[in-house]
């Protein structure tokens, strides 16, 4: 209990609902179902420049969170960036489908999520020079050598992200798999002005994702960077640069797969606890 200017003495202040994960708050407070919101896009039209300004209802900076898993990451942004419009996607229905109920329960306006792959979003939904910043945190190494060449990062996914990019946009990337790594840091700077960020983000100490969380707990190495497209190079130049990129061949080194089996794990804390307060 506690007094209230407005509505007298022994006002009872409402609880608020957190999730965690592996004891880590979700961003953002679930609000009364009256005040959820709808931010699932159900189904793309047809291939074409989506119009951002008719989909959000009003016009501002865009960012892409491109496989953002069950949408930690996007929250955070939404939740502390107001002024950005948030653009979600993932390939895997299921993961939308929990990203979605997330949002909707913190009745969040500024983020939508729609199922498609990354590649296919830039190459046939995004109109060139378009887009603010674009996030890809931890794309999937594929560690079966049949699989590689599903792998997200590579030279004709870079260009498509320089083409989409307003000028001085951010690309930020971040991943655990050394192997990876290695290959964004050769050539990811042959298309961007890119800075490695040794430590960990500021304003998520403990991980902007799950996956960060859990790589973090086990003492695991979390690589980051960001890059602004260069200027010093034409449109035609990043195409001709991609051609002549070889694809990410790199080992991906099967014992990381043990923090898969951790990063899909059900941790009691995940769920809203209502006598938490945060």
């Amino acid at each position: 209990m506690t007094d209230h200017p407005l509505l007298g003495n022994n006002y009872e202040r409402p609880r608020r609902q957190i999730e965690r994960e592996f004891g880590v708050p979700v961003p953002g407070d679930i609000v009364p179902p009256d005040q959820w919101t709808i931010t699932a896009v159900k189904k793309l039209p047809p291939p074409g420049p989506l119009n951002f300004s008719e989909l959000f209802g009003r016009t501002a900076p865009v960012m892409l969170d491109i496989g953002c898993g069950n949408a930690r990451s996007t929250l955070a942004s939404a939740v502390w960036r107001h002024d950005i419009d948030h653009f979600a996607t993932d390939l895997l229905p299921v993961v939308i489908r929990y990203a979605t109920r997330r949002a909707n329960q913190r009745g969040l306006k500024n983020v939508r999520f729609a199922v498609v792959g990354g590649r296919e979003l830039l190459a046939d939904y995004i109109a060139p020079h378009s887009i603010a910043e674009i996030h890809v945190y931890h794309p999937q190494p594929f560690y079966d050598a049949k699989l590689v060449h599903k792998r997200l990062i590579t030279p004709e996914f870079i260009a498509l992200v320089h083409r989409s990019l307003v000028p001085g946009g951010q690309f930020i990337l971040q991943t655990d798999n050394p192997g990876y790594w290695k290959y964004m840091q050769q050539v990811v700077p042959l298309f961007f002005e890119f800075e490695e960020h040794p430590g960990k983000w500021p304003d998520s100490p403990k991980g902007r994702t799950r996956r960060e969380i859990i790589a973090l707990r086990q003492g695991l190495p979390v690589f980051r960077g960001t890059g602004r497209p260069r200027s010093d190079i034409s449109a035609d130049d990043v195409l001709k640069r991609a051609e002549s990129l070889p694809p990410p061949t790199f080992d991906a080194d099967r014992k990381l797969k043990d923090l898969d089996k951790l990063e899909h794990q059900t941790d009691s804390s995940d769920r809203p606890n209502k006598r938490q307060r945060r």
